[in-house]
């Protein structure tokens, strides 16, 4: 089957099961999404949201925490994996959008990839859910799942997010994202997928493949 028909059966099919998936974390303001989405990285939507009810009700301006003694900042956000490195970065990111971006996020892709802890499934998040743009950010879910399935084959991350480009319209993008990590989480998971719960079974590699 072409590609790109089977991505957009695919995502049909995803749209009627999860209507309603969208961004799992909790944020007020452009500037707590990026601050959840950098933490989120090796930790889970709900340990993210829970470190940042409590830091978000305190400090959520990039004042706040470009200039935070870095231990104080790594005790406020210890309950999310890398909370040493995530700490050094958000206290980086946070100086520069001051000093160059007069305290506003920025909305170029590029510009986003050149602040510290953000990378590509970062910047793509940004794009998509704070700025309303085109983006699909490609984490472990979305990677999985998506050479799972046989949409793509990838061994990259990178290469498994430019080439859902090339095969869904820049308007489904950020519903791809989520549509997969939905389903990633909840049915076609790392160990144990429940194929017998799987709504796309029969788009699936492992059944197109022997037709």
């Amino acid at each position: 089957m072409n590609k790109k028909k089977l991505a957009s059966l695919i995502l049909d099919s995803l749209k009627k099961e999860y209507p309603d998936a969208g961004t799992m974390l909790d944020f007020g303001s452009i500037f707590e999404l990026l601050i959840a989405v950098v933490l989120s990285a090796q930790s889970t939507d709900e340990q993210v949201n829970r470190v940042t009810m409590e830091l978000f009700r305190h400090y959520n301006k990039p004042a706040d925490f470009a200039e935070m003694d870095i231990s104080q900042l790594e005790n406020l956000i210890r309950g999310v994996g890398l909370y040493k490195t995530k700490a050094a970065n958000i206290k980086k990111l946070s100086a520069r959008i001051i000093e160059e971006y007069q305290g506003k996020v920025p909305e170029n892709f590029e510009e986003l990839l050149t602040l510290a802890g953000v990378g590509r499934k970062t910047a793509n998040v940004m794009l998509a859910v704070g700025f309303n743009k085109p983006g699909l950010g490609v984490d472990t879910h979305v990677h999985r799942v998506a050479n799972r399935l046989g949409i793509i084959s990838s061994k990259e991350a990178k290469h498994t997010e430019l080439r859902l480009k090339e095969l869904i319209p820049e308007d489904r993008w950020s519903d791809a994202h989520h549509l997969l990590i939905f389903h990633g989480r909840r049915v076609c998971k790392a160990r144990k997928p429940d194929c017998s719960a799987c709504i796309i079974e029969e788009l699936c590699s492992k059944n197109i493949d022997k037709k």
